[in-house]
């Protein structure tokens, strides 16, 4: 340590660098902060003018398999099963 510096002097450079460092965390996690309100008040607009959607409609049909076409199913299955691990 130099003797003609003081202990003041020595500190206040790593304090002020500690000091930016800090207000740089606050002020990007404040941005981020306020673009998520922003983004979400926009959504939240934007849903309300998406009129609401009618639940009518067909009805979801459904398909009995055959033995044969259930086994060649599971054999399928089986195999992509297979070459993914």
């Amino acid at each position: 340590m130099p003797e003609h510096v003081s202990t003041f002097q020595l500190i206040g450079v790593p304090l002020i660098a500690l000091a930016t460092a800090i207000w740089i965390v606050g002020l990007s996690r404040f941005m981020r902060r306020a673009r998520l309100r922003d983004a979400m008040r926009r959504a939240d607009d934007t849903l309300r003018a998406i009129p609401e959607q009618s639940r009518s409609g067909p009805v979801s049909e459904s398909v009995e398999l055959t033995p044969e076409e259930h086994a060649a199913f599971a054999g399928l299955v089986r195999r992509f099963g297979d070459t993914r691990r």
